[in-house]
């Protein structure tokens, strides 16, 4: 269980790829302008990365270290293109509004760098919970950023849900704010600027959970010495 525990802590904190590794920053950055955007992208980046890692730790023995990489790659991009036709033909909406950065997917650096440097060495098992796990952190990271986003810039949350969840989810928008727009955080400057943020909190939350962790130092003790002068007779 401590494995499967230290797993789960490097893909959602310590080891985040959006927070920590700082990798797939463009898609992260230029999708998460709302919180259904955001939602699609998670998915299909948690289906490549559970598929990529699992089978690529199937056929670890099987792959030449010579074409290591280019295997590695072939394998990602063919997930991508299920991950792609599938979204085509159950949010064709949502697909539209992605566009290019669903086949991006294949050259996201946290999906590739995560299968050569953990998955092509370990079983099948623990490479798939580390594909769920760094997906998860991955799109957990992304749908905050499309919430603070879209509650920013635009003064509403689940918005345009129905691209994702169908006619069901029409109701789902809360609107916060009437006729409210902040253009700077719907453009990519401001997924720059809480991005930042949320890796400067990040920061500050390691930094006082290790302040905390260290035993406080014990106050030495001072020591009085009383000089004692005699008289011989």
């Amino acid at each position: 269980m401590s494995q499967w525990r230290e797993l789960a802590r490097n893909g959602l904190w310590s080891n985040n790829p959006a927070l920590v590794q700082l990798l797939g920053l463009c898609p992260l950055l230029a999708v998460s302008g709302s919180v259904v955007n955001a939602l699609g992208l998670a998915f299909a980046t948690l289906l490549v990365m559970v598929g990529a890692s699992t089978t690529i730790s199937l056929i670890r023995h099987q792959v030449p270290s010579a074409v290591r990489l280019p295997a590695f790659v072939m394998v990602i991009a063919a997930f991508v293109t299920c991950a792609e036709l599938l979204m085509a033909a159950f949010a064709y909406s949502l697909y539209q509004v992605l566009g290019i950065f669903i086949p991006l997917i294949v050259t996201n650096c946290a999906i590739l760098g995560r299968a050569d440097a953990f998955a092509s060495r370990q079983p099948v098992l623990p490479a798939a919970i580390d594909g769920f796990m760094m997906g998860l952190g991955f799109g957990a990271v992304l749908v905050l950023l499309g919430v603070l986003r879209e509650l920013l810039g635009q003064g509403t949350l689940f918005s345009d849900m129905a691209l994702l969840f169908g006619p069901i989810a029409t109701s789902w928008q809360l609107t916060l704010v009437d006729d409210y727009q902040f253009l700077f955080f719907v453009l990519p400057p401001g997924a720059f600027f809480v991005a930042g943020l949320l890796i400067a909190l990040k920061n500050v939350l390691d930094q006082r959970r290790t302040a905390r962790a260290q035993p406080a130092r014990a106050t030495p003790r001072t020591e009085r010495r009383v000089r004692v002068t005699g008289t011989i007779k």
